[in-house]
């Protein structure tokens, strides 16, 4: 997929050093969790990367918890693309993938965000995080703001994309 100068493609192996870079920008201020690099490799098909030219310029993961739901993660862009459509076109890609893998619908993508305002402008609504429950037991159970999160849950909305 391209758009602006922009290529979005599955990651492969090979970019994991480059998506722990990326994301090690964005770990002290707490936009993502800290992952090592074998944890990248470990996960590598979870990951989308967006490059300009040869450059990695932003990354995303999405796990699958089963039962066709899907959490957006680690959606980061380098501070030199902030603003130029990287994220949206990380997203619309896997938005895309998701209709032509389940084109009947029936599938939910949802993530715990700082940045709520983003997903809202693409299409996703703001829902109590206890909609998760395998968000929960699996990563915020662990983390240390647990009982004071300041992330928002959102819930992508299907009737806000036309096919």
């Amino acid at each position: 997929m391209t758009g602006q100068g922009i290529s979005v493609r599955m990651a492969c192996p090979d970019d994991a050093v480059a998506i722990h870079a990326l994301l090690e920008l964005y770990v002290a201020d707490g936009t993502v969790l800290q992952r090592s690099v074998e944890d990248i490799l470990f996960f590598i098909k979870n990951f989308r990367v967006a490059f300009c030219g040869d450059k990695l310029c932003g990354c995303v993961a999405v796990r699958d918890f089963g039962n066709k739901l899907m959490e957006v993660r680690s959606l980061v862009i380098s501070p030199d693309m902030q603003g130029q459509g990287v994220g949206r076109i990380l997203i619309d890609f896997i938005l895309d993938q998701l209709y032509s893998l389940y084109p009947d619908g029936k599938w939910s993508l949802f993530t715990l965000t700082k940045q709520p305002g983003f997903f809202h402008k693409m299409g996703f609504l703001t829902v109590s995080k206890e909609m998760f429950p395998q968000k929960i037991w699996s990563d915020c159970s662990k983390c240390k703001k647990q009982n004071c999160c300041d992330e928002t849950a959102l819930l992508f909305d299907h009737s806000s994309r036309c096919k």
